[in-house]
Formats: C-alpha cells, structure tokens, sequence
C-alpha cells in the first residue's frame, strides 16, 4: 500500500461508486463525482488519516482510508476505517491483507481505537471485521432508507494493544 496522490481520486471514486447498486457498502443512492469527493480526499492527511491504495501491475484494486471521529480532540486516536474493493479484487482475500496493512500502520498513526460502520447487512464486511478482532460496539436499527427499504448500521469497534 501506498499514500494515494491527486492522481489516484478518479480511481477511488471509481471503485467507490462501484459499490453504490449493491447497497452494501455506502449510504450513497447515486454515483459521486471525481470534484464532489475533492474535499474529502484533500481532508485526509498522510501521516495521520491517510486514504492508502492497493496496486498490483500498475491497476489500483482497492483503497482504505482512515477517517477522525467525531471531530474533538478527546477522540484524536481513534478513526473510522473503511475499505473498499474494486470488483474483479473481491473475494480473493485482498481485504483481510488491506485490513491487516492497515492495522499495522496504526501505532504509527497515533491510532487507539478502530471503528467500522457497517451496514448490518453486508455479510462480507462484518465477517471481515470481526475475524480481526472487531466487536459488534453498537447497532442504529433501520437507519438508512435505500430503494424503499430500511437498513440497519453496525458500528463494530476494536481497541488496539499500545
């Protein structure tokens, strides 16, 4: 893995918006745009909250990002993780390596404390999680509302050994 660069963003999104139809890995109903997701990328800091890519032969196959959570200083070393897999990359154990990669990255990061929001129904994801380590923290019943259906977040935690 490597610190994602300017260049890298239409790929991201690219790999992002691949997930939009399956209605397992984001809230979002429409594809974002390369310029809509601008800030969110340039909000990321290497260093500290960096949106990492995996490449194999020159192709980004996926990307993690670690996101601060809840914006005040008391919660300074704890992130929301996400992972996101480009299509022909999943299934092939590329997200159990990206999210061991990453946990590994975290004592450097000043990282604590790792949050997943998942949503409850994204059986891939909670498995993933939960075979690192990932507790089941909180559950937000029938939260979000996709194609006239309800959905429920799980926000699965894991507090990392110093």
């Amino acid at each position: 893995m490597r610190d994602a660069t300017d260049a890298d963003l239409p790929r991201i999104v690219g790999i992002y918006n691949s997930t939009v139809p399956t209605r397992l890995a984001t809230a979002d109903t429409e594809p974002v745009s390369v310029e809509s997701r601008r800030p969110w990328f340039l909000a990321h800091t290497p260093g500290r909250h960096p949106i990492l890519v995996h490449e194999d032969a020159g192709e980004i196959l996926g990307w993690v990002s670690f996101q601060p959570f809840y914006g005040r200083p008391a919660y300074d070393r704890t992130a929301e993780i996400s992972i996101y897999l480009a299509p022909e990359a999943r299934g092939k154990g590329l997200g159990k390596r990206l999210l061991r990669e990453a946990m590994d990255l975290t004592p450097e990061l000043g990282i604590k404390t790792l949050l997943g929001f998942i949503f409850s129904h994204n059986g891939p994801s909670m498995r993933l999680f939960r075979g690192f380590g990932f507790e089941d923290w909180a559950k937000l019943p029938d939260i979000a509302e996709m194609d006239g259906r309800e959905y429920s977040l799980s926000i699965l935690g894991l507090r990392l050994r110093p």
